[in-house]
């Protein structure tokens, strides 16, 4: 029986544009629409928002096992750490937190000083090896790319860049996408505008060329839903940043 691949959306933009909300609302249309499928939310964000937009709480963090691995060995207790180590993959399982078909896995905050490249290699792997076992996986990235690089995965299979309208927020996706394309391998990529002013100016946005998904004007419901604290799943179907979203993922084709 020939294997199914897993739909990797990494969401990625400056700090403010939205991701998280965006990233939210992604895992939310994946898991109504397919409620047969198995979903991950990974939330790679220092700011650990993702669990708060889908309205989730966490216990503990793959930087967790990693800061704890890191003091035994700064401790003097190696032959504690490789066992530390050893039992990382299933010390990982335990972070995910499952509710229906959505199981979240916070990243947590980047690492302390001090270079163990081989335990965040590794961990890397335990990340890949567990997002193999579904069949989409949401990626709530940092502002740049390279940290999805260096601490999540190098393969994606959607690039999904978050912008503004403004200059500096377009520049930034571009930048992204040009180190992207030297950093991480991904089949399908194009830009969301978020929180657009004007809908009449959109033919005048500078993507650099490349596709624009679609653009998403200011939401009224989102911002109170957001100044409420409430999940994503507060927001009516109707929401037009709900119904922006669909729109992206069936361009994107995975709606």
């Amino acid at each position: 029986m020939k294997e199914t691949k897993t739909t990797i959306i990494a969401l990625v933009g400056k700090g403010g544009v939205g991701k998280t909300s965006l990233s939210a609302i992604t895992v939310r249309l994946l898991s109504e629409a397919y409620p047969d499928k198995r979903i991950l939310a990974i939330d790679a964000d220092p700011a650990v928002g993702l669990s708060t937009a889908l309205g989730i709480e966490i216990s503990s963090t793959v930087d967790d096992i990693r800061k704890t691995f890191v003091q035994t060995v700064e401790g003097g207790n190696k032959n504690a750490a490789i066992e530390l180590l050893g039992e990382a993959k299933y010390q990982m399982f335990d972070a995910l937190v499952e509710i229906g078909n959505i199981s979240f896995l916070a990243i947590g905050r980047p690492e302390s000083a001090g270079c163990y490249c081989k335990v965040n290699a590794y961990l890397k792997e335990i990340i890949s090896m567990i997002a193999d076992n579904f069949d989409f996986v949401v990626i709530d990235g940092e502002a740049g790319i390279e940290q999805v690089n260096r601490r999540v995965m190098e393969k994606v299979t959607h690039l999904v860049l978050v912008s503004d309208a403004s200059r500096k927020g377009l520049q930034v996706i571009q930048t992204i996408h040009k180190v992207a394309k030297e950093l991480v391998m991904f089949d399908k990529t194009g830009v969301i505008i978020n929180r657009m002013p004007d809908m009449q100016l959109k033919d005048s946005l500078d993507t650099g060329g490349l596709e624009l998904l679609t653009c998403i004007g200011d939401d009224k419901e989102m911002a109170l839903n957001d100044m409420r604290g409430d999940s994503v799943y507060k927001l009516s179907e109707n929401s037009p940043v709900v119904l922006k979203t669909k729109e992206a993922l069936k361009k994107l084709k995975v709606l």
